[in-house]
């Protein structure tokens, strides 16, 4: 395969490319049933021979990470979810020997439930599932469960995805009366994620309503010893699973974080993990231009010159992907989104992920792509199985298929975008079943550690989102002093500035902030007065308590 063949540099593509252009550029491995196509990607002249040092040098670093080498040294923390579909990788007997456990605990403990061995309080047997998870543990779980999920299936997913009161309302209202036989999934690492700990008190309140315990109707997912560890054995949960500590976040949908909720929703998880193995073995090859992770990250490194100077809009043309691109937005930024390189030189780097699916974004922003500002390179994602047998075509018009006109669609707005000089890659599956969509997360795992790599990062840790939880629970202390401020007022009404003062603080903005979000609430017992004709920073605010 001669890469650098035909690629006249980074100009202006032409409206039709050479065929052999395309026959060049594409990895195609039918034992997976996968295609990759990086043909309409302006690869700069010799680029793949100048890039032949670095992607070796990123393989290697990749092959000694699945060997067990530390990948945080701050952490003194190895990564290890290529174990968790293939043990016999694992550095120890006894990691090898954890994770196989884990997962025969996971389908025994989801052919109890099923099977009503493992039965809720009142109700017969467990009907729905509803994991109460963020990030990671919510977004991959979602995807898995939007993308292989049918009416047949055992149990019905549900989500608490966020601390968002109405979003939980919503979620506890559309179970309605089958809270009672609803098995609860609680995941967080170290338990003291707020999020996830917010949703699970709020769960336990709407289960003590029907005079229900929470116990009785939940799992927890979780590191050992942590504050949910802790609390699940004393609150008498049905059972425990283990989230390691060399599985982070946003790679833990097939440890148990992913797995179990899979389980119960009875997909076939086995499919899922032998996927992601397959995958990975393709992955490891040392020749770069066989290897579709290795293309992928060269790929990015061309579109976006190695510095995130394009973003990534994902369009997979199947509904059953649409959450792919939120799963990718936090696998891809989270990852790569770093201020630091790891030499400790300041580079800010990292690749904006958006998008939907298609056709329907056709009808949104690609307008924008092939029109507007070339700051972007699409990924079309292309499933050549329009629907799952028994169900047949259906003619929308002589000898055309809705299933065509999709494919239609996509092939159109890949030959548009080529002709405004917009460059794109195509992924191509058979269909959506649990093993593609395994060999897809393990795809773009791989592909994603290989980039940083290439761009000198740690792919694994998020100092970014750290400082975020920590300026959240400044906010959440100052709000404490400011209440606590009001009521020293013995109900006086009091000005912004009086009460900043008070609280000790000379941050008044995020005074306002806390003040404007308690009187909107009733209940929460601060009263706001805004004097006739007066602006929003004439306003009073006073206790009710």
């Amino acid at each position: 395969m001669d890469q650098d063949r035909a690629t006249g540099g980074r100009g202006p593509a032409p409206a039709v490319l050479p065929f052999d252009r395309f026959r060049d550029h594409l990895f195609h491995d039918p034992s997976l049933g996968f295609w990759l196509d990086v043909s309409r990607i302006r690869f700069e002249d010799g680029f793949f021979a100048a890039m032949e040092p670095r992607i070796q040098a990123a393989l290697a670093e990749m092959a000694a990470l699945e060997g067990g080498s530390t990948a945080n040294p701050d952490e003194n923390r190895r990564v290890g979810h290529y174990w968790l579909r293939a043990p016999e990788l694992a550095p120890e007997a006894a990691l090898r020997a954890a994770i196989e456990a884990t997962t025969a605990r996971i389908l025994g403990f989801a052919a109890d439930v099923h099977a009503a061995r493992v039965r809720p309080e009142r109700a017969a047997r467990f009907r729905k599932v509803l994991v109460v998870g963020i990030g990671g543990s919510a977004l991959g779980p979602q995807f898995v469960a939007s993308a292989l999920g049918t009416p047949a299936d055992r149990m019905q997913p549900y989500f608490f995805d966020n601390t968002d009161p109405d979003g939980i309302d919503r979620t506890l209202d559309a179970i309605g009366d089958d809270l009672g036989a609803t098995l609860a999934v609680i995941i967080s690492k170290s338990g003291g994620t707020k999020e996830t700990r917010n949703g699970m008190l709020e769960l336990e309140a709407a289960y003590r309503r029907l005079g229900l315990s929470l116990g009785a109707h939940a799992v927890a997912v979780t590191g050992e010893g942590s504050e949910l560890d802790r609390y699940a054995q004393k609150h008498g949960f049905l059972a425990r699973f283990p989230m390691w500590d060399w599985v982070g976040g946003r790679t833990s949908e097939l440890s148990a974080v992913g797995l179990l909720p899979a389980a119960l929703q009875g997909l076939p998880v086995l499919e899922m993990l032998q996927g992601a193995r397959e995958m990975d073995e393709v992955t490891r090859s040392k020749e770069a231009l066989r290897n579709p992770a290795a293309l992928l990250a060269l790929a990015w490194y061309s579109a976006t010159g190695g510095v995130g100077r394009k973003d990534m809009v994902l369009l997979p043309y199947k509904d059953r992907l649409e959450l792919f691109s939120r799963y990718l937005q936090q696998l891809v930024m989270e990852s790569l989104g770093k201020r630091l390189d790891r030499q400790g030189k300041e580079v800010f780097q990292g690749i904006a992920v958006y998008g939907n699916k298609g056709s329907t974004d056709q009808h949104a922003y690609v307008q924008q792509l092939r029109d507007g500002l070339d700051n972007f390179f699409v990924t079309f994602i292309e499933v050549l199985r329009d629907r799952a047998p028994p169900r047949g075509a259906i003619e929308v018009d002589p000898g055309v298929t809705t299933g065509d006109y999709l494919s239609g669609f996509l092939q159109g707005t890949r030959k548009a975008l080529t002709e405004s000089g917009r460059e794109s890659i195509s992924i191509t599956i058979e269909t959506v079943d649990a093993r593609a969509v395994g060999m897809l997360i393990a795809l773009y795992e791989r592909a994603v550690g290989l980039y940083a790599s290439l761009v000198d990062i740690n792919a694994y840790h998020q100092p970014g989102v750290e400082a975020g939880k920590k300026a959240a629970q400044e906010v959440l202390d100052l709000q404490a002093k400011v209440l606590a401020a009001l009521g020293a007022g013995a109900g006086r009404a009091l000005r912004l500035e009086e009460i900043a003062k008070a609280a000790g603080t000379d941050d008044v903005e995020t005074v306002f902030w806390i003040l404007r979000h308690l009187a909107a609430n009733p209940g929460r017992g601060v009263v706001r007065e805004v004097p006739q004709g007066g602006s929003p920073f004439d306003a009073t605010y006073r206790s009710a308590r």
